[in-house]
């Protein structure tokens, strides 16, 4: 018995020292929410495409980027329990890990584009880095949505005329401060449930950013959409810090410096939200542009909403608040001596 247990060992020795280096191959689960031959979609494969190209053939990606695991809730719990190894979670869903997020939400938090992605890259992309590496996750690129804008049944171009309308929110607390600031009754709903809630009647406006709206067909429900730019929305690109740490220096460097360039995947989404305004009478939606004396109004009305987001939050909400206060001072500083 010992000797046929002796040999049984021998031959699994002989076998596995046998066994070709490429199937050992690290699987890398990719997981997204997104759609075809979208912005969002070209990432992803820019992604893929720039890690199979680095040629480290012991990187095996597979690519479930539309949703084929589910929900975003799906892909935070993935991650975190290491069943999935990239994703992106939209700012809303990674409040549910790192509640500080929310803080991005706030109503006018940035002015324009360019004050946002100066804000973000230098004072709050490190800052965040450190809250979500506390909860053994690692941030690693900005993944742009775009600023969220009012939709609606029939126009919505002052705070007023949002009074007692039912208006769609997510879980989230600043999707509800909002709601409620500008007198809407906050229902809050599923993305997913959006479509079916304004053929129902459960809503009638919302918010969403236009990448969002126009093609998952809430853009043909609601067919007013105000641009006032009042919050805005990013997703993150995040891997599990334990399982990243854990790679060999080369394969860790290929899968972190992948990914399409910020500035770069911005511009795709803009030109996406662009393209899509172009487009509006095909897509058959109608746009109001808001000048800077009824944006002020919206500005005011949401005006209480940073000081209940921040004590509602707790944590480092407040650090976060003064970080994006510092960066505002510094890039207006920087537009003065341009």
């Amino acid at each position: 018995m010992l000797k046929i247990h002796f040999v049984a060992a021998i031959v699994g020795f002989i076998l596995v020292s046998v066994v070709p280096q490429e199937s050992l191959a690290v699987v890398v689960t990719v997981g997204g929410t997104g759609v075809k031959d979208t912005a969002g979609d070209k990432k992803w494969l820019t992604y893929q495409a720039n890690v199979e190209a680095a040629g480290d053939s012991d990187l095996e990606m597979r690519m479930l980027i539309y949703g084929e695991l589910g929900s975003e809730d799906i892909l935070v719990n993935g991650i975190r329990r290491g069943r999935v190894h990239v994703a992106n979670w939209s700012g809303l869903a990674t409040t549910t890990v790192v509640p500080e997020m929310a803080m991005l939400y706030t109503p006018f938090l940035f002015d324009d584009y360019a004050e946002a992605d100066f804000i973000m890259d230098n004072y709050l992309f490190a800052a965040y880095a450190k809250l979500l590496a506390e909860q053994d996750i690692h941030l690693i690129q900005w993944d742009e949505i775009g600023f969220n804008q009012i939709y609606g049944k029939t126009p919505v171009l002052a705070p007023t005329q949002a009074e007692g309308m039912r208006f769609r929110t997510s879980s989230s607390e600043s999707a509800r401060l909002f709601a409620e600031s500008i007198g809407a009754d906050a229902i809050p709903l599923g993305f997913m449930d959006i479509v079916t809630g304004l053929q129902t009647g459960l809503v009638d406006s919302g918010e969403s950013a236009i990448i969002m709206y126009v093609p998952t067909g809430i853009s043909g429900e609601a067919q007013h959409l105000t641009l006032t730019d009042h919050s805005f929305a990013t997703s993150i690109i995040v891997m599990r810090k334990r399982w990243i740490d854990r790679l060999p220096e080369s394969q860790r460097d290929i899968l972190l410096n992948s990914f399409v360039d910020v500035n770069d995947g911005r511009q795709w989404t803009r030109d996406e939200w662009k393209t899509f305004l172009d487009e509006q009478d095909k897509w058959g939606f109608t746009t109001h542009r808001i000048d800077a004396e009824q944006r002020d109004r919206w500005k005011a009305a949401t005006a209480p909403v940073p000081r209940r987001l921040i004590d509602g939050i707790g944590g480092d909400a407040q650090m976060i608040w003064d970080l994006v206060q510092e960066g505002k001072a510094a890039f207006a500083a920087q537009q003065t001596d341009d």
